[in-house]
């Protein structure tokens, strides 16, 4: 009897893999069920060291921009197909490790042995998937639902690998028209053929119809967010921004001023949004405090003043000129009047917040009395936080990155000590407070004009320094002198400035760069340095021929 080796098993346990995720995202797709690789993969970035989870970000944004992609548009993508393929590879190592052991220990395993295999891969699979997904699904029918699926793929690897190594009879005719019993043995390539073909034949079909739901989910989520905008960001009818007037106008290319929600960039911990229902949330207010609260949606939007603010917020992990950065109106109520009512008491220093996907940060209260903006803000562009960005309840700070800025908010502790935050606990700065930056969005070389004789082309892009604000922005070319471009006035003291310059070029290949300074003059850091751990700086360039 010659047995299968490893490679074999590997090859057989991705290919019944394969179709296994295909059935459990077409179930979650189509009934909530749980998704066990992308399970697998939030659970998996909570319990690695800080080091090997930003190697993992550092890595996934570097091949992005080799690739070329927008950052923003493929960075969740990148991390699902990531959890697919890391889910994938369990499988097909796991594959190995059985056929290996039953090669060992010269076994001829049955259906019985089929089942221990399924739970011995499917328990551990289970086990994480109900501590931590956020399926509707009572957990009783999740568990007979995982352990279906998982035992079959345990009895078909065993069916597998009796059928890649016991010998099969056959009957052939001979030569006097009488039957001669033969033994041949089982054409491995042909039975790989055909496991492959029906694994393809699942994987297909089952993948086809899991993202056409996926897509008419998402088509009817950015149909939701583009008919209920407040704002419109082409001169469509809308709210009128308060820079309107600006005589400034962007340059062709350039970014919008003000991002549509639904192309508001997007991160957070786990695979996919965190989901916390409306119906019956409560925000518990609780530790060194005189009044502990339990205060409802409700209670926020009808016992406290709301306010609106234009924020510009960026994600710390960008790179020099990164698309992980967005503007939009943010509503919500002073954390100042929520201490005030709870009433904290002389020994607490802190505001720890958690959030529902794992998330959690400490604010100082020190930071809080220091500036009435920070904000505990329920509604983006006028309508309540999208489930995407945090809903029910998002925390603002001014001048500080995306990475301490807790959504999805499920509690606030009032503590004497402090308690890093999630991120500070991966070695990301404690502070994050923004760094200056200055991109280039266009150079509209299709937008050329004459303006005196000269030919001139726009070049703009965005320039922004958290809450203090841009006082000049210069460009300069082939590393000539710094010449000061045109700056739009901003929506408000805390989101980025669009700047313009138009220039008399010469034809020929050219090399653009562009600098900031902040409103008290301070200049960008012009030194080139990593996101981590305290943000990216440097000088965006770009080179273009025209």
């Amino acid at each position: 009897m010659k047995r299968p080796s490893i490679w074999m098993g590997i090859l057989v346990g991705g290919l019944l893999t394969a179709p296994l995720i295909v059935v459990l995202y077409l179930a979650n797709r189509w009934l909530g069920l749980p998704f066990l690789p992308f399970d697998l993969f939030d659970w998996l970035t909570r319990i690695l060291p800080g080091p090997v989870v930003t190697f993992g970000i550092d890595f996934m944004i570097d091949a992005m921009l080799a690739l070329r992609l927008n950052v923003a548009d493929a960075a969740k993508t990148a991390e699902q197909i990531s959890a697919i393929l890391q889910f994938l590879a369990i499988g097909a190592v796991t594959g190995g490790i059985f056929f290996t052991l039953f090669n060992w220990r010269k076994l001829n395993p049955d259906a019985f042995t089929g089942l221990v295999v399924g739970a011995l891969f499917g328990l551990p699979l289970i086990t994480i998937s109900l501590s931590i997904n956020q399926s509707g699904v009572e957990p009783f029918f999740q568990a007979i639902w995982l352990g279906f699926l998982l035992l079959a793929w345990g009895m078909a690897l065993v069916w597998s690998y009796r059928r890649l190594s016991v010998p099969t009879a056959v009957l052939t005719g001979g030569e006097s028209g009488g039957e001669v019993r033969e033994v041949a043995t089982v054409d491995r390539r042909q039975f790989l053929i055909r496991l492959g073909a029906a694994s393809a034949t699942i994987t297909v079909v089952g993948g086809g119809l899991a993202a056409f739901l996926t897509s008419r989910e998402q088509q009817a989520d950015e149909a939701v967010l583009d008919a209920s905008m407040a704002h419109q960001s082409e001169g469509t009818p809308g709210r009128i921004f308060p820079n309107a007037n600006d005589p400034v106008v962007p340059a062709p290319g350039t970014r919008p001023e003000y991002t549509p929600v639904k192309d508001h960039y997007k991160v957070f911990l786990r695979t996919e949004p965190t989901v916390i229902p409306e119906e019956g949330y409560v925000l518990p207010i609780t530790g060194l405090v005189a009044n502990p609260a339990m205060l409802t949606l409700d209670d926020l939007h009808n016992n406290y003043e709301s306010f609106d603010q234009y924020v510009t917020l960026s994600c710390i992990s960008g790179r020099i000129g990164t698309s992980l950065i967005s503007t939009t109106q943010w509503t919500g109520v002073s954390l100042q009047d929520i201490l005030d009512d709870v009433q904290p008491t002389s020994e607490a220093r802190y505001l720890t917040i958690t959030s529902g996907d794992g998330f959690h940060e400490s604010i100082p209260l020190d930071l809080i009395a220091s500036d009435r903006r920070l904000m505990l803000c329920h509604s983006w562009d006028g309508n309540k936080l999208p489930v995407d960005h945090g809903f029910p309840l998002r925390v603002w700070i001014p001048d500080r990155f995306g990475m301490k800025q807790p959504k999805w908010i499920t509690g606030m502790e009032l503590l004497a000590e402090y308690e890093p935050g999630y991120w500070v606990e991966r070695n990301w700065d404690e502070v994050a407070e923004v760094k200056t930056t200055s991109v280039i969005d266009t150079v509209a070389v299709d937008a050329v004009y004459d303006q005196g004789g000269q030919q001139l082309v726009p070049i703009g892009g965005i320039a922004w320094a958290g809450a203090r604000g841009i006082s000049q922005v210069e460009v300069r070319f082939d590393g000539g002198d710094w010449t000061e471009a045109q700056l739009r006035s901003p929506l408000s003291e805390t989101t980025w400035v669009i700047w313009r310059y138009d220039w008399a070029f010469t034809p020929g290949e050219h090399t653009v760069e562009v600098r900031c300074a902040e409103g008290d003059g301070t200049p960008q850091i012009e030194t080139r340095a990593d996101a981590r751990p305290s943000g990216a700086t440097g000088i965006h360039s770009v080179t273009t021929s025209l």
